[in-house]
């Protein structure tokens, strides 16, 4: 559901797309090429890195933790915003704080944080688009290919009735926690959503 930055039309990297060892006879295996040696190794690290950023990207941002204690938030992320008039929700949450935006597949992807109880419960990423002509699709699908190797197989559902068509992917993470990816299509519009939100588990009495 992010280091919080992320390139412009950052995709996640493709299976095998890592960069592997160099190949025998290569000029970074040459004997006493030792400053070829190192450009390769730096090379490879630098590809390394990049394959591994966009997972960051959608990851939450360093230092935040669902069901970390509200107050704390301001400080671990620092360049938030408070939202003038923020969403409510069920179950008392409060989408009290705004992060900088990424970019995703050509989508700008806005965090929003929600807290209730004293405590971060929700965060939210969301994509609002007209004007692609996917229809926010390449997003949705770069996110479940990351949130497949991050987490393994998803629970899928779709809604096609009406004018709207929708499809979600979720997943359970650990012991406290839910990620759902959702993609919402209108003729007209379409949304994209990363969440990360703590599970709320009821007990005998309320079932």
């Amino acid at each position: 559901m992010t280091g919080g930055a992320v390139g412009p039309q950052a995709q996640p990297a493709r299976d095998g797309a890592t960069a592997g060892p160099p190949a025998s006879g290569s000029a970074c295996a040459a004997p006493g090429a030792a400053s070829m040696r190192l450009a390769c190794a730096l090379l490879a690290a630098a590809l390394c890195a990049g394959a591994a950023m966009p997972a960051r990207a959608q990851s939450l941002p360093p230092g935040v933790r669902i069901g970390m204690e509200a107050d704390r938030l301001p400080v671990v992320v620092p360049d938030l915003t408070r939202v003038a008039r923020p969403a409510r929700l069920s179950g008392g949450l409060v989408g009290v704080w705004r992060g900088d935006a990424v970019d995703l597949a050509g989508q700008r992807f806005e965090p929003t944080f929600f807290v209730a109880g004293g405590q971060l419960r929700r965060v939210e990423y969301a994509a609002v688009t007209t004007a692609a002509d996917d229809h926010g699709a390449a997003a949705f699908a770069a996110l479940l290919d990351w949130g497949r190797r991050a987490w393994g197989g998803e629970r899928l559902a779709r809604d096609t009735g009406g004018l709207q068509t929708s499809e979600m992917a979720s997943w359970t993470v650990g012991d406290d926690l839910d990620v759902y990816l959702q993609l919402a299509q209108a003729p007209r519009q379409a949304s994209v959503r990363l969440v990360y939100k703590l599970r709320q588990v009821k007990d005998a009495s309320e079932l």
